[in-house]
């Protein structure tokens, strides 16, 4: 295929689909000049040290690597043992989209517990905290988050904080999955700060590439100098040291800077607001055939759809089915979604209806 005659066209798969923001080549085409030190040892990785301090706090240590997985299966690595275990829920990017590379690549156990809207709490957790100390039971180690989950809803920052009291009275660890970190925050409108560090969360799982970079992502251990220092070996051991960290670490400076990466999302997350507008407005008027059961609380909208209207619709733009046995499909927006975009997949569905 002729790059000059590639289609350009957009879709509410995933905010992954997207590209890369400009401002993101444009400080990788700043740092690419001569020669740095490799391996994380040059002046772009140590100023974006400095950058996630200002951002998580000044004990937060950040180390960039090549995407969420990865930086899932090291942040995890870190705190939990061989035979021990972490709790999340049944819906959980690590449980159910990660090929099971945390169990298979970290050895550890994954207890899942179902959820209606994607997130824990203390009382649904504290029945899994058994068999303490039994060697028949994987004993557990760490609760993970998701922050958006897995069915767009965001943790506030007090429902964060009860977990992290809960797990800290319970000997645990607090992981957040942040691969759409920043959609929360604008969601949210706090700092990065004061939903993870400030209410007690351990370790995060940074997310840069859903929110406009390129193959950059990052764990940040946010107040735990021993967890920090088992890291640099974790991440080399976990194949995810990048050689060139400068082009990774400019990557993230620029998310941070100017509040790129909150700009970015706030629109994302307003794309997603008008698509849920729009489709209740079908749905109010479709004879019960159109339906959003779940709220829109970032970039993630959840609408069931007869499976004849899916099939249309997917001929002209690409999401995913969520759920096969109600017809619920995920239509995502990203950074890049353009308000006409949202529009036409409105029109799309309300012909479809017609």
């Amino acid at each position: 295929m002729s790059l000059e005659n590639r289609k350009v066209w957009r879709g509410f798969a995933s905010d992954n689909y997207a590209g890369v923001h400009p401002k993101l080549f444009e400080l990788m085409q700043q740092v690419n000049d001569g020669h740095e030190v490799a391996y994380g040892d040059d002046t772009v990785t140590a100023e974006l040290k400095e950058i996630f301090k200002k951002a998580f706090g000044e004990n937060a240590e950040v180390f960039p690597v090549f995407n969420g997985t990865g930086s899932n299966v090291i942040a995890l690595s870190s705190v939990v043992k061989r035979w021990e275990a972490v709790i999340c829920a049944e819906t959980a990017h690590i449980n159910a989209d990660e090929g099971g590379a945390p169990e298979k690549m970290a050895g550890l156990k994954l207890w899942t517990i179902p959820t209606s809207d994607g997130k824990l709490t203390p009382e649904l957790i504290k029945p899994y905290l058994f068999d303490i100390g039994s060697v028949h039971r994987a004993q557990i180690a760490a609760i993970s988050i998701t922050q958006t989950t897995e069915l767009g809803t965001i943790y506030t920052a007090a429902e964060i904080k009860a977990l992290a009291d809960f797990a800290h009275e319970n000997n645990l660890y607090l992981h957040v999955d942040g691969a759409r970190l920043s959609n929360a925050a604008a969601a949210l409108d706090l700092s990065f700060r004061e939903f993870t560090t400030d209410v007690g969360v351990d370790l995060v799982s940074f997310g840069g590439t859903k929110i406009g970079a390129l193959a950059a992502e990052a764990v940040v251990v946010l107040n735990n100098k021993l967890l920090a220092e088992s890291l640099p070996f974790l991440r080399k051991t976990s194949m995810q040291l990048p050689s060139k960290m400068r082009f990774v670490s400019a990557q993230l400076i620029a998310l941070l800077q100017d509040d790129l990466a909150i700009n970015n999302a706030k629109h994302a997350n307003a794309m997603a607001k008008r698509l849920d507008e729009g489709v209740r407005e079908l749905a109010a008027s479709s004879n019960g055939r159109v339906s959003v059961p779940n709220p829109t609380q970032a970039n993630a909208v959840f609408p069931v759809l007869p499976f004849d209207i899916i099939e249309k619709l997917q001929e002209q733009y690409r999401f995913y089915v969520w759920d096969y046995r109600t017809g619920q499909v995920r239509w995502m927006c990203a950074w890049d979604t353009r308000p006409e975009d949202v529009e036409g997949l409105l029109s799309a569905l309300k012909v479809a209806l017609n």
